[in-house]
């Protein structure tokens, strides 16, 4: 945390913001209160969560909120609108004698004035609320592997469907329809879903749409070109993610998709090779790069977009798809020892297709420790 003399606050659902959910490991879909006084965590939660939040070992202690509200408005009986959640926190603070508190940079922005308003001190993260969340636990490992074992579970749905379908001149028949990411992408979620993971905003890219690397893909695919399926699901359980990439073929190859596709393999083998406690995650990117140029894979900006390798190496992985640290061209950031990062090198050539491969480590003094795992089988016949 941001070093402050004042202790954290948050009001947020757990849904949304990945604060809330690391500071009390207690899923709530509704905006609450929380906050630390003297080491003691304290959540105020309305009567739908007070019985289950009292079960929850990470507070320390659960308030009803129905209580302070009243309280809230005899106290403060002009407020306009009718005292509420700003009220509350400003009651909680002269109980637990506080005079401020410290919020993250998300907080809610009218919330923040009228807390200003009604006489607190109120300062806000300039970075990350909870720095600590970038070094993993065993827990944390175990539960992000969890989510690439849900990954794994839809490139395994996703290439049943590309082995399945058949080559009828320029098109791909699913069970005597076209294929199209669409269809792909639900066989992809609905195996994540099964495994117990949520996949939302599935990429299933393939042609010159795999080379815009956050397009999800659309209408049909087509035999003979690369397909890029980037799968990051949600584990329900724990909310901790997944985030995995493979691109696939269904047809032949031809000589320049096997050399693009081996390009970016042997990249992501050099970055891998490049991790571990106290690497530079700009070297690492430095890593992929200097394969590429080896190779001719120019990145370049041209009138129409960027082509070649033009988006980093890898991010940070955990309660959110992407957190700190970045592995990038333009940021110096040394890796720390039990972080997670993502090692996603990518080729984008319009005419000749997108080739991705991602997988997830945890960064040791040695070797990084994998988190993720599937085949690299591309071309299917």
């Amino acid at each position: 945390m941001t070093r402050t003399t004042l202790p954290p606050l948050l009001y947020a659902d757990t849904s949304r913001s990945a604060d809330m959910l690391y500071f009390g490991r207690f899923p709530v879909p509704d905006p609450f209160i929380a906050f630390a006084v003297g080491g003691k965590k304290i959540a105020v939660v309305s009567a739908l969560e007070f019985g289950r939040a009292k079960k929850a070992p990470a507070f320390d202690r659960v308030l009803p909120l129905e209580p302070w509200l009243k309280e809230a408005r005899a106290q403060f009986p002009g407020a306009k609108p009718q005292a509420g959640t700003a009220e509350v926190i400003t009651l909680l603070a002269r109980a637990h004698k506080l005079r401020g508190f410290h919020v993250p940079a998300d907080f809610p922005a009218g919330l923040l004035d009228r807390l200003r308003a009604l006489g607190l001190k109120i300062t806000v993260a300039s970075g990350a609320f909870f720095p600590e969340r970038e070094i993993k636990t065993p827990v944390e490992a175990a539960a992000i592997r969890e989510g690439n074992r849900g990954s794994a579970l839809g490139f395994a749905a996703a290439e049943r469907v590309l082995r399945a379908s058949k080559i009828l001149g320029r098109r791909l028949l699913y069970r005597g329809q076209p294929l199209t990411s669409e269809r792909l992408k639900t066989a992809i979620e609905i195996a994540c879903l099964e495994g117990g993971a949520v996949s939302r905003d599935t990429i299933a890219a393939g042609g010159d749409q795999a080379c815009d690397p956050h397009e999800g893909g659309h209408g049909p695919l087509h035999p003979h070109e690369l397909i890029i399926v980037d799968i990051f699901p949600r584990v329900t359980a724990t909310g901790y993610h997944g985030d995995m990439t493979r691109t696939f073929l269904k047809g032949r190859a031809s000589d320049a998709q096997h050399a693009l596709v081996a390009a970016v393999r042997d990249a992501q083998l050099a970055a891998l090779g490049r991790i571990r406690t106290g690497a530079n995650g700009r070297e690492v990117h430095a890593a992929c790069v200097e394969v590429f140029n080896q190779r001719g894979y120019v990145t370049k900006t041209t009138p129409r977009g960027s082509v070649g390798f033009f988006h980093g190496t890898g991010h940070g992985l955990g309660l959110e798809v992407h957190e700190p640290p970045r592995m990038s061209p333009t940021v110096d950031y040394l890796l720390k020892k039990d972080s997670v990062v993502t090692v996603e090198p990518g080729l984008y050539y319009p005419g000749l297709g997108g080739c991705r491969f991602e997988d997830v480590v945890q960064v040791t003094d040695r070797k990084p420790r994998m988190l993720s795992s599937y085949p690299y089988n591309w071309e299917l016949r």
